[in-house]
């Protein structure tokens, strides 16, 4: 077993994004002020408002059980919600609070969903595990759901441990490959008559971001000739209904783009799957050059002839230390997707676009 080194996501904030996917409307973070505080500031961009019990030192000391109940009593008299997350923190797991009999003491007329987890519970898709399992109980979401769910989340942990961002011990950010080299390489290709898909494998929200190279790249086809091939994880009939809204306003921008999808791999939450049947796919469809946006490393049988792009700079040094030196970074493509109702342009997309309409390949 590896044993790695760098930052990664844990559980704590995993939870807080499922949390929003069950379409929560306030997050109550049990633990110090800025336990998820960058998490928070993202979720608070996406309609959720997060707030916390602010814990100090004595509470460690004495429990922090009462002051629970008053946060959670001041939630329901300022926001009315429907539905309330808490979620556990490493600070609450200490001390051993128990989130329920809070719950019972404040005696709320929302819903709500105690997910008792901390950041040394494991990969951070333990945290969404739990959430879902207490969705489930609490008849948020069905059995059948959370099952699945629970699949693709242990599937998207093994990717993450065999060739993903846990596969090494350390991984230095890295800027990846210049848009411009990659975006004149797929011009250059239509130009010539060659034939270029795009798969897009794209973990929910972040799938906005992503889509934006379906679009440049049929817009370059318009232009310059060629010809294209578009699959993506883009079922509007799989997921929570958040994912599924996701699903809906992207399709909507493509058809606006005149981009027809060859084949709908999966839904926005079935990465570690809908990859396997992209490969699949790719293997009975010819394509002389191809790209992948998302998580790529989630498709079998890349090659160091692929065009990859992702948004984290440790991804990227992990595609290019592995022989993938056309991989391109949309680095800001989280904080900028929080709040989207539709396809976002990007880098990539962009400088394609500028190529195309400047002549310049």
């Amino acid at each position: 077993m590896t044993e790695v080194l760098h930052p990664r996501p844990n559980p704590i904030v995993a939870a807080m994004y499922t949390l929003r996917d069950l379409e929560a409307e306030v997050v109550v973070m049990h633990g110090p002020a800025g336990c998820g505080f960058m998490a928070s500031r993202r979720l608070e961009e996406a309609g959720v408002r997060v707030v916390t019990t602010g814990m100090r030192e004595g509470d460690l000391i004495f429990g922090a059980e009462e002051k629970l109940v008053r946060v959670l009593a001041q939630v329901e008299q300022e926001f009315h919600p429907r539905l309330v997350g808490i979620v556990g923190t490493c600070a609450s797991m200490i001390i051993g609070e128990n989130l329920d009999s809070a719950i019972k003491k404040a005696g709320l007329k929302a819903k709500v969903l105690a997910v008792d987890t901390h950041g040394c519970a494991g990969p951070n898709t333990s945290g969404a595990i739990r959430t879902l399992e207490v969705a489930a109980q609490q008849g948020v979401i069905s059995q059948e759901e959370y099952l699945r769910q629970k699949e693709m989340l242990t599937r998207a942990t093994l990717i993450e441990a065999d060739r993903g961002l846990t596969s090494r011990r350390y991984l230095e950010p890295h800027p990846g490959a210049t848009k411009l080299s990659v975006a004149l390489e797929i011009v250059r290709a239509l130009r010539q008559g060659k034939r270029v898909s795009v798969t897009l494998n794209a973990k929910k929200e972040t799938a906005f971001g992503f889509a934006d190279v379906m679009r440049a790249v049929e817009y370059a086809r318009s232009r310059v000739g060629g010809e294209t091939l578009h699959l993506g994880n883009l079922s509007t009939e799989i997921g929570l209904p958040r994912i599924r809204r996701y699903a809906r306003e992207i399709q909507r921008d493509l058809k606006e783009a005149d981009v027809e999808l060859a084949l709908i791999t999966g839904g926005l939450d079935e990465y570690p799957v809908a990859g396997e049947r992209a490969a699949r796919f790719l293997e009975r469809e010819r394509a002389d050059l191809r790209i992948f946006a998302g998580l790529p490393h989630a498709v079998p049988g890349i090659t160091p002839e692929d065009i990859l792009v992702t948004d984290q700079p440790r991804e990227l040094r992990n595609y290019i230390d592995r022989g993938f030196a056309k991989s391109v970074g949309e680095i800001n493509t989280h904080a900028m997707v929080m709040s989207a109702h539709g396809i976002l342009k990007n880098e990539l997309g962009e400088t394609i676009r500028q190529i195309v309409d400047g002549g310049m390949a």
